[in-house]
């Protein structure tokens, strides 16, 4: 029988102050140790979750694992011990995160250690928010498209965190530069919730992280998953991951920019 599990997404709590729900399915019965963390641009703390899978009856519950060691180091050799806050949640002390930095990750739990590392790519600018519209079954919708230019170097990836209001839109949007390189971004936060429709007067929040092809990968990973993706998406497994040792989620080095519109 497999088992699901739930993390916290950080950059939903942390930065919009919502809590947004990564269900993945593993392929054996025993439970497994997942670490969600990241360290950003912006002035710290950065924090790291550890929690435990849980089964798919008790899915709404996280199993925070607070017995654990967790340790950030960075390329200036500043080793940072981070503090147990609660239920499995631990904050840095001390590190700080910068365009082209690489952040080593160690946990400790039960005697294993598990590792990640990753680098912060350079921050590509959101210049602007655009309001677009479209016809749809007889009516006008609306999107938003981050403007912003794509460098000449081919390798560049981001993602999208939007809220309409005070609904945060569960997509994982990411885009790469596979077929765009160089060019204006022309591509809108297409949402996969049909529910969820942006309105006149809506107020849109929208979170732009320049990412690394690992943490891309990942969410785009996700995103197939969770029927976003092309075709209404694909079979549930274990996605991609930046962490050795076992363990599963994502440990991410990103820069971040914020941008909010009103439509008339």
């Amino acid at each position: 029988m497999k088992k699901i599990f739930f993390l916290l997404s950080f950059c939903a709590i942390l930065l919009i102050g919502c809590d947004k729900e990564i269900s993945l399915v593993l392929d054996n019965n025993e439970p497994v140790l997942v670490i969600d963390g990241s360290i950003t641009d912006q002035a710290g703390p950065y924090f790291v979750q550890l929690s435990m899978s849980t089964p798919v009856g008790n899915p709404t519950r996280v199993v925070g694992v607070n017995n654990a060691r967790v340790i950030i180091t960075d390329q200036l050799g500043v080793k940072d011990s981070l503090q147990l806050v609660s239920n499995g949640l631990y904050r840095t002390q001390k590190i700080k995160g910068i365009e082209g930095g690489t952040y080593n990750l160690e946990v400790m739990v039960d005697q294993k250690k598990y590792t990640a590392s990753a680098s912060m790519p350079q921050k590509v600018n959101l210049d602007s928010l655009r309001i677009n519209t479209f016809p749809f079954n007889g009516e006008i919708r609306y999107s938003i498209i981050p403007v912003y230019a794509d460098p000449i170097a081919i390798g560049n990836s981001y993602r999208f965190i939007q809220k309409i209001n005070d609904t945060l839109d569960p997509t994982f949007h990411v885009f790469n530069d596979n077929l765009n390189n160089g060019k204006v971004n022309q591509r809108p936060l297409r949402s996969g919730d049909d529910n969820l429709k942006i309105k006149p007067r809506d107020q849109v929040f929208v979170e732009m992280q320049c990412i690394s092809n690992t943490s891309y990968t990942y969410y785009y990973s996700l995103n197939l998953q969770s029927g976003a993706g092309p075709g209404g998406g694909t079979a549930p497994s274990n996605p991609p991951s930046n962490i050795e040792g076992g363990a599963l989620g994502i440990f991410s080095a990103h820069t971040v920019q914020r941008k909010t519109i009103r439509i008339n």
